[in-house]
C-alpha cells in the first residue's frame, strides 16, 4: 500500500490532491485533518483561530466529507484516517458518506488511528480524560467487529513516540502497553463475544516510525514482530496465523528531518524506508513517506510526487521484494533483535505493574521528555552527528529552495469555512439535528455504544464542534501532564547560563513558555522549560492549547521578565498578533521570544510585530538560547 500523508485548505482543494495521486500511482489515501477536526471544534470557534486547514483539512461536517472524498468510491478504497479523540466521529462520516452512495460498512477499508496514549505522550489532540477516551476506543472496536469487520478500528501509532524522544525499547514497550490496555477492555466490556475476539485482536494495527538507525530499525521491527505474536497467543489465547501477523504501517522519521541542508532529508527517507522494507517477515504493509522540505512547512504536490515514486522505484525497478527474508540467518540482527525485544519486555512489564499505559501516563510522559532531553544532548555536544546541523555545515545553495518552497494556506480558507459552516447549520432539520444530539447525550451518558447515534448524527447533518461539545459535557476536557517536572534535562553547556542567571540583580529571572492555539506539538516548548530550569530560571509552563487571552492574564499575574511564545502549526502569524495585543490591554511589556516552524520570510513580519527573537529547529544549541532569555532579562529589569 503506498500512500502520501495528505490534506489542507478545504475539503475541495484536497480531493483535487487525492485523485491526482491516485492517478500517479498511489495506492491508497492517508488523510490529515486540521487541528480544529482533531480537536472536536467547527471553523467559526474561537478555539480555531488562525488553524483552520494549516495541518490537515478541515471536516466540519458530512457537506465535507462528501467533497473530500468526490469521485473516489469508497468500496474500492482503502483509506487511512490520522485523528484519534474525534475517531468515532470521522468514522460516522465516513460511514454516512458511504451509504449515500449505497455502500455499507461491511465493505469498508481502512484505519482509523484513535490511538490516544501517544496524544497525551506526544501529539497532543486529546479531548477527554484516559477513561472515557478509552471506553470511546472500546465502542468503536466492537462496533467494527460487527459492523465493519474490513475496518481497523485502532491503529497504535509508536511514531509520535519516537518523535518526542522516545528509545527504541520504549517505543516497543509504550506502544504494546497501549494495545494492552484496549484489548483487555474490549474483553471486559461484554460488547464483544469470545468467539469474535480472535477477529479483534486480528483488526488492531500499528503506525510505526522508522528512524535513521537503519540496524536498529530493522531489528525493531523484527522484535515487536515477535512480541506481538506472543502477546496475543498467551495474553489472549489467539491461535489463528493470519490474526496474529504483525500489521502495520509506517511513516519514516520527521524528527531527523532539517531545515538546514534540507536536501540531505531525501537520502535520509529512503534509508528509513529501505529499513521497514528489506525484512520480508517484520515489512510494512503500508508505506508512507515526507517530503523532504517538512522541516520548512506543507509540502506542495510535486514534493509528495518525489515521495511517491521513491516508492515505485523500491517496489518495481529493484529486486528487494522478491526473496525471502535477506536478514535470517545474520547473527548481529539476531542478536540485536533479541537485545531490543529483552530491554523492551522489562519496560513493558514495568508499564503493566503501574496499572497499564492509560494509568501509567504521567511517568510515562516524563520519561519521554527525559529521552528528548538526553538526545537533545547528544546533538548539541556532537557526539550525534546531523549532517548539515552540527557537522558538516558547509554548503553549496541549494537550488530546491527560494520562493515557492513550500506551500502556504491562504487566510481567506478560514474566514470562508467558518462563514460556510454558519450557513450549513441554518440550512438544517434543527429539530432532527437536536433529536440526534439528545440521542447522542443518552447514549454517552448510559455507557450505551456511541457508534449509531454518532452515525445518526451525521446524517442529520451534525458539526464536529456539536458532536464534541456533547462529549465534552458528558466526559469533561482534560489537561494531559507536561513531563516537565520529573524530567532530568542538563543541556550542554549550560554552566556558565547557570553562574550569570545567579549574578543576576533581582534573582533569577521568570520565563513563561506557552503554547497558542490547538497546536499540540510539545516537545520543543517542553525541551526550551527544561533548559530554562537547569539553568536556574523560573520557569512557568502549563502546557498546550492556552488562548492568547489566557497567556496573557497569566503573563499579567505571574509578572515574568521573559515570553516565549511555540508555535509548530503554521499559525504563527495569527496568533502572535493576538498574544500581543492582549499583553498590552493587560500591561505586560516583558518581551517575547517565538520559536518552531517559521519560514524564513515570515521573520521580517514577527520583528516587525516586536518579537525580539524568533528560533527554529536549527536553533539547536539550548545553552545559547538560555543566554538569550537571560539578557533579554536583564535589559528588561533595566530602568
Amino acid at each position: 500500500m503506498m500512500r502520501t500523508y495528505s490534506g489542507h485548505s478545504s475539503a475541495e482543494a484536497s480531493n483535487e490532491l487525492y485523485r491526482t495521486n491516485l492517478a500517479k500511482g498511489q495506492t491508497g489515501l492517508s488523510i490529515a485533518f486540521d487541528l480544529p477536526t482533531q480537536t472536536g471544534y467547527d471553523p467559526d470557534s474561537a478555539m480555531s483561530r488562525g488553524e483552520v486547514g494549516k495541518v490537515g483539512v478541515p471536516v466540519a461536517h458530512l457537506g465535507h466529507m462528501r467533497a473530500l472524498l468526490a469521485q473516489i468510491p469508497p468500496g474500492q478504497m482503502n483509506t487511512s484516517m490520522t485523528i484519534n479523540a474525534t475517531a468515532a466521529w470521522l468514522l460516522a462520516l465516513y460511514v454516512a458518506n458511504a451509504a449515500e452512495q449505497g455502500v455499507d460498512a461491511s465493505e469498508l477499508r481502512g484505519t482509523t488511528q484513535n490511538d490516544i496514549v501517544k496524544e497525551y505522550l506526544s501529539r497532543g489532540t486529546y479531548i477527554f480524560p484516559p477513561g472515557p477516551s478509552r471506553r470511546l476506543i472500546v465502542d468503536m472496536v466492537a462496533w467494527c467487529a460487527e459492523h465493519a469487520p474490513l475496518w481497523n478500528p485502532m491503529n497504535v501509532c509508536s511514531y509520535h513516540l519516537q518523535e518526542a524522544g522516545a528509545t527504541p525499547e520504549q517505543e516497543i514497550a509504550y506502544s504494546m502497553a497501549t494495545a494492552i490496555g484496549v484489548l483487555d477492555a474490549v474483553r471486559d466490556s461484554g460488547q464483544v463475544s469470545p468467539e469474535q475476539f480472535s477477529q479483534v485482536f486480528g483488526s488492531i494495527s500499528f503506525f510505526v516510525n522508522a528512524g535513521i538507525r537503519f540496524v536498529e530499525e530493522v531489528c525493531k521491527l523484527r522484535a515487536m514482530t515477535d512480541m506481538w505474536e506472543q502477546i496475543g497467543r498467551e495474553r489472549y489465547g489467539v491461535s489463528d496465523d493470519k490474526a496474529l501477523r504483525f500489521r502495520y504501517g509506517v511513516q519514516v522519521n520527521s524528527l531527523g528531518l532539517t531545515e538546514a541542508q534540507p536536501e540531505n532529508n531525501v537520502q535520509r527517507i529512503v534509508l528509513e524506508m529501505l529499513a521497514v522494507t528489506l525484512s520480508k517477515r517484520a515489512r510494512a504493509r503500508s508505506v508512507q513517506l515526507p517530503a523532504w522540505n517538512e522541516a520548512l512547512g506543507l509540502p506542495r504536490p510535486w514534493d509528495q510526487q518525489w515521495s511517491l515514486r521513491m516508492q515505485q522505484v523500491l517496489a518495481f525497478e529493484t529486486d528487494l521484494l522478491e526473496y525471502d527474508d535477506i536478514f535470517d540467518g545474520s547473527t548481529v540482527i539476531e542478536a540485536r533483535t533479541q537485545e531490543l525485544r529483552a530491554a523492551a519486555q522489562a519496560e513493558l512489564d514495568d508499564v503493566l505493574a503501574m496499572g497499564g499505559a492509560f494509568e501509567a501516563v504521567e511517568t510515562l510522559k516524563s520519561r519521554l521528555v527525559t529521552s528528548m532531553a538526553a538526545r537533545t544532548r547528544r546533538i548539541e555536544s556532537g557526539e550525534q552527528i546531523v549532517v548539515g546541523v552540527n557537522d558538516f555545515v558547509e554548503a553549496a545553495e541549494s537550488p530546491l529552495g527560494g520562493d515557492g518552497a513550500i506551500l502556504k494556506v491562504d487566510p481567506a480558507i478560514e474566514r470562508r469555512l467558518a462563514t460556510e459552516v454558519v450557513d450549513w447549520r441554518s440550512a438544517r432539520d434543527q429539530a432532527a439535528i437536536d433529536a440526534a444530539l439528545d440521542d447522542l447525550r443518552a447514549a454517552a451518558e448510559s455507557g450505551d455504544n456511541v457508534m449509531p447515534s454518532s452515525i445518526a448524527l451525521a446524517m442529520a447533518g451534525g458539526t464536529t464542534g456539536e458532536w464534541g461539545d456533547v462529549m465534552r459535557s458528558v466526559f469533561g476536557e482534560y489537561r494531559a501532564p507536561t513531563g516537565v517536572s520529573g524530567a532530568t534535562g542538563s543541556a550542554q553547556g549550560l554552566g556558565e547560563v547557570v553562574e550569570f542567571v545567579k549574578s543576576m540583580t533581582g534573582g533569577p529571572p521568570k520565563f513563561l513558555v506557552a503554547k497558542p492555539g490547538l497546536d499540540g506539538h510539545s516537545n520543543g516548548a517542553e525541551q526550551i522549560a527544561v533548559a530554562a530550569r537547569d539553568s536556574g530560571m523560573e520557569v512557568v509552563y502549563s502546557g498546550i492549547r492556552s488562548t492568547p487571552e489566557q497567556i496573557a492574564a497569566s503573563a499579567r499575574d505571574e509578572d515574568p521578565d521573559v515570553i516565549g511564545l511555540s508555535i509548530l502549526s503554521g499559525s504563527h502569524l495569527d496568533l502572535v498578533p493576538d498574544v500581543l495585543a492582549h499583553l498590552v490591554q493587560m500591561g505586560v511589556d516583558a518581551p517575547v521570544i517565538v520559536g518552531g516552524i517559521i519560514p524564513e520570510d515570515d521573520r521580517p513580519r514577527l520583528a516587525a510585530m516586536g518579537i525580539a527573537a524568533v528560533y527554529t529547529p536549527k536553533d539547536f544549541q539550548l545553552a545559547k538560547i538560555m543566554r538569550d532569555v537571560a539578557d533579554l532579562a536583564v535589559a528588561h529589569r533595566a530602568p
